[in-house]
């Protein structure tokens, strides 16, 4: 992973001294909250429904076991003994008191972290693949373009004050795991007829009030060329967004009025202005990141390939949950008696990317025994650890279930996409957390959960979309009506490459029946399916009619 030099060690320290003094004036009420509001959001703090929330980065979802254990310590002593995983893959803390912020961005410092452009119209936290670097269907590793541009962005003075937020996402596997064309920007790293590593350019995605589907307007993009062209995309985008609407501000607005063609022509010929005023084009910084990202293991002498791999089917042979959480939580290993796992963080009885900080004392612990040292959060609110031998295995799984992370949903209905809402967030027209805890209740029988195969639920609690509800199997919004909570049911979205963005069912739903309503969607996928039919196939054979009739059906008088 990307080390600090003094430099950024520097930079980030003065940063907080500069954040402390700032606070401190506000404080003493010689800074007024107009003028205190700009400065707090790029140094990640909002004010929340309750209390302050600090949105602290993590680069592209990787940690090292020193900032895992620092994250739990902050959660012990600043917080209320928890944090909270984005779909950013940013760590939340919703109860900090606001004169110990800045102490807390001290603390973070010594550990090469910070909570710079968390917030804000500025470029945000760079996205990428979980299982980055180690994933056995991706054809390169993304994260040395996500810390390259994650550099480059950080405190651009161009791009500091953006007509709105900026999010971008880089993919390099086959599927995307990422949701790259839900992004204002999304990078799609590919292998071109001569053998050679190109990138696509999306641009204009984005979910929130007004969802849409980005566009590639750039094919087989040259890595020495990549940073000039975000930074002609970034230009035009500032020199042509809305700044007088704030919902009509992102960048998917300006592409839609512009038409995808003209978009692209215009940063076209920004392109090119930037490139026939530098002096040199090079290729070389992209490589000098690839050097802070070589592989932590090496491949195993064939010999002891067969034993791990032998060891590894007989310990599933004599476990059955064991071999269950195995085909449920692992993922491929690029590298043969490997594996990757995913620690879930979703069960009835905790919110949706919550994880304590004993726990994360504790994953910071075995991350030194059994993953060199590194973990990583998800898009999709759990946590990864990487490169476990498969004879070890066993004893991960052992030493995960006291901690309550062994939980075999990756993927499926329960592992739910959920928002802090209405119990948390001050923008929130409803609470999101008691509606994952009731809809997981319903389905906490394994063998049915699995026999439903792979459903994405996401749920928002506002439009903002934090839970990106619209490319959700299932989607739930929250919305108010007359003082009460209703839900607004969505079906058909994706994030995956396949990206699309669901479609309304119908009026909203009382709290009381939506997670009734959820249940008799499911109720008629399984009635309706074809052997071996995934969810968004029913959908699109059958479409939402049958489900609309039976989820508004009258009762019987």
């Amino acid at each position: 992973m990307y080390k600090y030099t003094a430099i950024d060690q520097q930079l980030v320290r003065d940063r907080v001294a500069q954040f402390r003094d700032q606070t401190q004036r506000f404080l003493d009420g010689q800074l007024p909250n107009s003028e205190y509001l700009p400065l707090r959001l790029q140094n990640g703090l909002y004010i929340q429904r309750h209390a302050p929330m600090l949105r602290v980065a993590i680069p592209y979802g990787l940690l090292g076991s020193q900032q895992v254990r620092m994250l739990a310590h902050i959660a012990r002593h600043y917080d209320k003994g928890y944090g909270h995983i984005s779909t950013r893959q940013n760590m939340q803390f919703n109860w900090p008191v606001l004169a110990q912020v800045p102490d807390i961005l001290e603390e973070l410092a010594s550990v090469e972290m910070h909570a710079i452009q968390t917030s804000g119209n500025c470029i945000r936290n760079v996205t990428t693949d979980q299982f980055a670097g180690v994933a056995g269907d991706e054809v390169a590793d993304p994260r040395p373009l996500c810390e390259m541009i994650r550099q480059w962005s950080t405190f651009h003075p161009e791009f500091a004050f953006l007509p709105r937020k900026f999010k971008i996402a880089v993919s390099a596997d086959a599927e995307d795991r990422v949701a790259i064309k839900v992004h204002d920007i999304g990078i799609k790293i590919l292998i071109n007829a001569q053998g050679e590593l190109v990138y696509d350019i999306y641009v204009g995605g984005g979910l929130g009030r007004t969802p849409m589907v980005g566009s590639c307007i750039k094919h087989g993009l040259s890595a020495e060329f990549i940073l000039p062209y975000l930074e002609a995309i970034l230009r035009i985008y500032n020199r042509y967004g809305r700044r007088d609407n704030k919902y009509k501000a992102r960048i998917k607005i300006l592409v839609k009025a512009l038409t995808p063609a003209i978009f692209a022509e215009r940063v076209e010929d920004e392109f090119s202005a930037i490139l026939a005023s530098s002096e040199q084009i090079s290729s070389q910084p992209l490589a000098y990141f690839e050097s802070f990202f070589t592989p932590l293991i090496q491949p195993l002498p064939t010999d002891t390939l067969e034993k791990v791999q032998v060891e590894l089917q007989q310990q599933q042979t004599k476990d059955a949950k064991f071999a269950n959480w195995c085909v449920r939580n692992l993922h491929p290993h690029k590298q043969p008696g490997y594996a990757n796992v995913t620690l879930s963080l979703k069960t009835s009885d905790v919110p949706p990317g919550d994880v304590t900080d004993e726990q994360l004392d504790a994953i910071a612990e075995l991350a030194d025994q059994f993953s060199q040292g590194q973990v990583r959060t998800t898009h999709f609110q759990n946590i990864v650890m990487t490169d476990i031998r498969q004879d070890q295995l066993l004893a991960l799984y052992h030493a995960l279930g006291p901690l309550g992370l062994t939980t075999p949903n990756t993927g499926y209905i329960t592992d739910i996409i959920c928002c802090p809402g209405g119990d948390f967030c001050a923008l929130a027209n409803a609470k999101s957390i008691p509606i994952a805890s009731e809809i997981q209740g319903l389905f906490d029988n394994l063998d049915y959960l699995y026999d439903l195969g792979p459903i994405d639920l996401n749920i928002s609690g506002c439009m903002n979309a934090c839970g990106h509800h619209h490319v959700g199997h299932i989607g739930i919004l929250g919305v108010d009506k007359k003082g009460s909570e209703f839900y607004q049911l969505s079906v058909g979205g994706s994030a995956r490459d396949n990206a699309s963005i669901g479609k309304i069912l119908g009026p909203s739903i009382s709290r009381e029946d939506i997670a009734g309503a959820v249940k008799t969607i499911i109720d008629v996928y399984v009635e309706q399916r074809i052997e071996g039919e995934e969810f968004l196939s029913t959908l699109e054979r059958i479409g939402t009619q049958l489900m609309k009739e039976r989820v508004y059906a009258k009762p019987a008088a």
